[in-house]
């Protein structure tokens, strides 16, 4: 079982995040939009962090979020978006849902790895 999810449309972008935070230690798994990564976080209780983007196909990130939260009930999990976008009606959307934190792109690894460390305990 994982301890991350990245979820992100951008084969670039996933490959980049998970190639990190495998680097650095953390076992990690992928998702390819919003859909996928519900059914990845449905399939997997030992999740601890899940990177999503917002803009994706099939099932946008603040959807996925709003899902995880109300539909799975899974409080527990931590999200953190990242993304492009930084319009403050969908930060507070997000805010709502219960995600921890916004990051824009691009994904600088070593300024978040002590807060990844912290919420994957």
């Amino acid at each position: 079982m994982a301890q991350i999810l990245v979820v992100d449309d951008s084969d670039a972008v996933r490959s980049e995040v998970s190639g990190f935070l495998s680097g650095n230690g953390f076992s990690v798994k992928t998702a390819v939009d919003g859909k996928d990564g519900l059914d990845k976080v449905k399939g997997d209780g030992e999740l601890k962090l899940v990177f999503a983007d917002v803009n994706m196909p099939n099932m946008d990130g603040l959807t996925m979020v709003e899902k995880i939260r109300n539909e799975l009930g899974n409080k527990g999990v931590n999200i953190i978006m990242l993304t492009t976008e930084s319009d403050a009606s969908m930060k507070e959307r997000g805010k709502a849902a219960g995600i921890k934190g916004w990051i824009v792109k691009p994904f600088n690894g070593p300024n978040v790895l002590d807060a990844v460390k912290k919420m994957v305990g």
